[in-house]
């Protein structure tokens, strides 16, 4: 018997390949992919959000108009410009025809207010001519009138004392009107209808 010791050699990697076996671990993240370089083909393009609607109008309101852009100054003053050279030819060329006219007068904020009086006033049956039947637009009367009231409304603070009375008194004379023409319309539309005339006797 000999006296040399025997050494056993043991593979340590079928070991660990056993135990991997019989004892598994979780795969390892996947790396991500490198990012790929920009090519010249299509590129996915994000749009970009779009502004909100206006909003639905509510039952029974009218929808706004989309209003045009102002103008800007430049442009405000090219046509002033324009449109007071075009008055001035006009007038020119009127008072060619008519020497002995004088040159009309410019036109003032009372201009404005007596030009609405007497809409509204004509618009009421005033002016009719004798022996004919006044026609009246009491609808568009009633619109005339209001549309004083705004104007008196929009440039309070804003006129002088004379300016002021004026279109104070005129509103005042236009509503008194129109409260005694409808006054008028509600008492014939209130009265009985008239028995036909009885027929002539043969």
């Amino acid at each position: 018997m000999s006296d040399t010791p025997k050494f056993e050699v043991i593979d340590r990697r079928k070991m660990k390949a056993e135990e991997e076996h019989d004892h598994p671990q979780p795969p390892a993240p996947e790396a991500p992919p490198p990012p790929a370089e920009p090519s010249a083909g299509p590129r996915l393009v994000v749009s970009e959000p779009r502004p909100e609607a206006a909003p639905e109008p509510a039952a029974g309101e009218q929808p706004q108009p989309e209003m045009p852009p102002p103008p800007t100054a430049q442009e405000s003053r090219e046509q002033k410009t324009a449109y007071d050279a075009s008055a001035q030819r006009l007038e020119d060329m009127v008072r060619a025809q008519n020497p002995a006219m004088g040159a009309p007068p410019p036109v003032t904020f009372e201009h404005l207010v007596q030009q609405f009086y007497v809409s509204a006033m004509i618009q009421m049956g005033a002016g009719t001519q004798e022996g004919q039947r006044p026609r009246v637009d009491i609808l568009g009367a009633r619109q005339t009138i209001d549309m004083l009231a705004i104007l008196a409304e929009k440039t309070k603070g804003n006129l002088s004392e004379t300016e002021d009375r004026t279109l104070q008194t005129v509103l005042f004379e236009v509503r008194m009107a129109f409260l005694e023409l409808t006054s008028m319309i509600t008492l014939q539309g209130m009265q009985p209808p008239q028995p036909p005339p009885p027929a002539a006797k043969r």
